[in-house]
């Protein structure tokens, strides 16, 4: 799960994965906010290094948080929805799971959308295709991973970053001990390659 399976990617040709013509870019992304207690300290580190990134947001966390989520658009950054309530869409009606991220939608209005755990049907893809731009990733920090020490997940990001790749971080207070050290680390090793980060549209 580091860089995405290409055999998932086979799945889903039409999800937006990387930007392969991308020269000196790359795609930082925060899934699972806003949080209160992780996403200002997130917006102050990017702060820092002039970077912008996309937020994929929850909209339980968006109607609990609304002044959070309001920094997020007030500095400059990206939103996009990550369903209302974290819904796996494997094993879960097309129906009842449309429903979950349009009703996410009344929080943020985003054409951007990015299934949990990449856990999305080919009915689901299909309806949601229709009105969001659905963006996956290329290089999954597993931040959140309790088995991950904050210096792997810095190198995990490091080691599979390239120019267009998305990369996934989660902006949630699971992930702060490993995002703590490595956002900022990773920001610097862009610094240095010249490489600039830009928001998903």
């Amino acid at each position: 799960m580091i860089s995405t399976a290409s055999i998932l990617r086979k799945f889903h040709p039409s999800f937006t994965w990387d930007f392969p013509d991308e020269q000196d870019g790359v795609f930082l992304t925060f899934d699972d906010g806003p949080n209160p207690e992780t996403t200002p300290w997130v917006l102050d580190t990017l702060k820092q290094y002039n970077a912008r990134a996309t937020f994929f947001c929850l909209g339980k966390n968006v109607e609990q948080y609304p002044e959070t989520f309001k920094l997020i658009r007030e500095a400059g950054h990206a939103v996009g929805n990550h369903t209302y309530s974290h819904q796996k869409g494997w094993g879960m009606s097309t129906g009842a799971y449309v429903e979950d991220v349009d009703l996410a939608d009344e929080f943020m209005h985003s054409a951007l959308f990015r299934p949990p755990y990449g856990r999305i049907g080919p009915n689901q893809a299909r309806v949601l295709s229709e009105r969001y731009k659905i963006v996956m990733w290329s290089v999954l920090s597993r931040d959140y991973s309790r088995h991950v020490s904050r210096t792997r997940c810095a190198g995990i990001v490091i080691n599979h970053a390239r120019p267009g790749s998305i990369i996934v971080f989660h902006d949630s207070k699971k992930s702060m001990k490993n995002l703590s050290y490595a956002l900022p680390t990773a920001l610097d090793f862009f610094a240095k390659q010249g490489w600039k980060t830009k928001i998903i549209e």
